[in-house]
């Protein structure tokens, strides 16, 4: 008997969904920051990156998991929850209401299957960055995990939004296909083409709760260079600042 063989799935899904579709849907249901939170705020936990160990006692001793079963003990490491934390903030949100909806991280090591370690997340001054994450409904960051297309406008999206692009190294080859985009047929009308000509819908405002809770998240870094614990990776955080021109000594400019 022969084994039945089906189409890639998300050929399946594009056969019945057109790319302009798809990019409508994101297009009326993406929630941005606003453009003044990210210039308020640009980073929210320079501590923190993809794959960096977890502390706990003030950055005093290892947070470990522990197996249930065998009782081995790992160090735990982060994934993306102080990406989402960031992004959830810069929002005005908080995490429980909005389920249904993920953070993406828009610039990154492009490889849908997962299979090369993604340094752009693994670096402290994009990790947390708000201008390198959207908040997208659940079901659709599929898209942005597999069909570049949907990364490059989301991409553009951002750069001419916040007029900042992520400088890594990797993504060298990635800016210079932006750079030189041309088929705007499927990019959406109400997202700028250049630099501060328009908004996309679903910026979220900034607003006094937004300031505050930047403001409190500012004085915590502040507080953790003086006084974290010996695990506290304080050059790292100084570096991450020094990047974002950020000066750990002066007051946020509220």
């Amino acid at each position: 008997m022969s084994k039945l063989n089906l189409p890639n799935g998300l050929d399946a899904l594009m056969a019945e969904l057109s790319l302009e579709e798809v990019m409508r849907l994101i297009e009326r249901t993406a929630r941005w920051v606003d453009p003044e939170t990210f210039k308020l705020l640009p980073v929210w936990y320079p501590e923190f990156a993809r794959r960096v160990h977890f502390f706990k006692s003030n950055w005093s001793e290892p947070q470990m998991n522990t197996n249930q079963q065998t009782g081995h003990a790992v160090h735990k490491q982060e994934g993306n929850t102080y990406a989402n934390k960031a992004l959830t903030y810069g929002l005005g949100l908080r995490s429980k209401g909005r389920d249904g909806w993920t953070c993406c991280h828009l610039w990154g090591v492009d490889d849908a299957k997962y299979q090369v370690a993604n340094a752009v997340v693994q670096d402290r001054r994009f990790f947390s960055c708000l201008a390198n994450m959207v908040l997208l409904p659940t079901p659709l960051k599929a898209f942005t995990d597999t069909m570049p297309e949907v990364k490059s406008m989301l991409r553009i999206c951002a750069r001419n939004t916040y007029g900042w692009q992520c400088d890594h190294e990797t993504q060298t080859e990635s800016n210079e296909l932006l750079d030189d985009w041309s088929d705007w047929q499927d990019y959406p009308e109400s997202w700028p083409r250049q630099p501060g000509t328009s908004e996309p819908k679903g910026v979220m405002k900034i607003n006094a709760d937004i300031r505050a809770t930047a403001q409190r998240r500012w004085k915590a870094i502040q507080n953790d260079l003086k006084n974290a614990g010996h695990h506290y990776p304080r050059d790292e955080v100084l570096a991450t600042l020094e990047y974002w021109k950020m000066d750990p000594a002066k007051p946020l400019e509220i």
